[in-house]
Parts: C-alpha cells; structure tokens; sequence
C-alpha cells in the first residue's frame, strides 16, 4: 500500500483542538490524555459522531483517528468488540500502574512507526489492533462494576451491530434483553441520549455511507440489503438523515 493510501486511514495528531480535522465524519477516533504520570483518560469518538467537549482540557494528549476498513479488515469477532469499546462509555479512566504503562508504551510505538519515513501499513495496523485489545480487556474488567442499566445499553449495542440488518424493530431488541420497549428506550435516552430506533437508524446511515463509498453493489440492492422493501423508501430515508439523495451522496464521494 502506498503512503498516500495508508495517510488516508490512520492519523496521529499530537496536537488535538476542537479545530483539528478528522480523517472524515465517518472515523473512529481515540484521544489519550495524559492526566499525570500515573493515570490516562481515554476518550472515544464513535462513527458518526464527535468528541465530548471533555476532550479539550489543558493536559498533553494524543490523537489516534482511523476509518472503520481497518477494524473490517480483520474478523468480525475483533470488529464487533472493537465496536463495543467505543460505544459502551464516552471515555474511561486507566489508573492502574501497570496497564498506564502498557498503553503509554503502545502509543509510543504507534507514533515511531507512523513518523517513520519508511511506515509500513501492515505494522501499523498491528501496532494499532494490539493497543485496541489491550483496551478492549481493560474496559470490560472495568465493565464488570458498573450498573445493571449499563450493561443492558451494552447488550443492546452488541445485539444491534450484529442483527441490525435483519431487525430493526425495537420490541425485538426489548425481549432479547428481558425488558419492555418503552423501558429499554428509557435506559438508552438515559446512557446515550437515543431511542432505540434512533440508534438502529444511525447505524444503517453509516453502513450505507460506506457501502455508497465503496461501490461495490448498487444502491437498489443496498436498499434491500438494508431491509427497505423498495429504492424510494430508502431514498427518502437516506435524504432525511443526511440532507441529501443517496445518488448524490455518491457522486460527492
């Protein structure tokens, strides 16, 4: 791959402002403060969204921003957990010696591969899936403490990625996970400031975007891969959430 092509997924920024531009709307970004020698704040920006105004404080950082292909180039396993982590808390605190130790060791080679002249795409993408492991292990010890509610938006999360080309109803979602809808909306409007369908919703804009992107299959078949039984509904739908048709959207990018 060349240097063009690998710039073009992965960003380091050690210099992080609400000014600072992503790779595109659709990225995944981790920033890592550096609250003191002995504790990091992880802050995480899932797709389609932006960074908590948290994020901007006064501590050193670094900014790991990268798109989705390189977690779906993987299994889907690792993809799937590597959704999760972003989505189960908007940020986490690591305070324990050890694992500050280890995080601030990854980042450290992370950036020398990526400042490196001679980068290659393949250590890259290692070096980054490793630092995503050990974060995935350490939000789930930490996950382990936290409130029933928490762990049902988890549930809900981990369903959704997974099932939300064939369901999209959330009486289905409700049952799965042993409460009622309007109870589960509840929770969610609690945790994430979303309804259920809110969020099905936006996870079938970002998969469309990426699949609109690629090319791969007409935006017919993409309507019905998405469930919408026929190119109209999807169209308005499209155009609703994003404020432009999905042909458009297409030719943009």
């Amino acid at each position: 791959m060349s240097n063009h092509d690998w710039n073009s997924k992965i960003q380091i920024l050690q210099t992080f402002n609400n000014n600072s531009k992503m790779l595109s709307n659709n990225s995944m970004g981790i920033y890592f403060e550096w609250n003191s020698i002995n504790s990091i704040i992880v802050h995480f920006k899932p797709l389609n969204e932006a960074f908590n105004n948290s994020v901007f404080s006064e501590n050193e950082g670094v900014l790991i921003n990268f798109e989705r292909d390189l977690i779906d180039e993987d299994d889907i396993e690792y993809a799937l957990d590597v959704m999760s982590v972003f989505n189960k808390y908007p940020q986490f605190h690591i305070s324990d010696i050890k694992q500050v130790n280890q995080i601030k060791q990854l980042v450290s080679f992370l950036k020398e591969e990526y400042f490196n002249a001679e980068a290659s795409y393949i250590m890259l993408k290692t070096l980054l899936k490793v630092l995503l492991l050990h974060l995935i292990r350490y939000q789930n010890d930490e996950f382990l403490e936290q409130d029933l509610n928490q762990k049902r938006v988890f549930r809900f999360l981990e369903l959704m990625e997974s099932t939300f080309l064939k369901e999209t109803s959330t009486d289905y979602y409700a049952n799965k996970i042993g409460v009622s809808s309007k109870r589960l909306n509840q929770i969610l409007k609690e945790k994430l400031n979303l309804t259920a369908k809110q969020i099905i919703q936006q996870r079938q804009i970002t998969e469309s975007k990426r699949a609109l992107i690629k090319g791969e299959i007409t935006t017919k078949e993409l309507a019905f891969y998405l469930g919408f039984n026929s190119l109209s509904s999807f169209s308005r739908f499209f155009k609703n959430n994003v404020g432009i048709s999905p042909s458009t959207f297409k030719a943009q990018n």
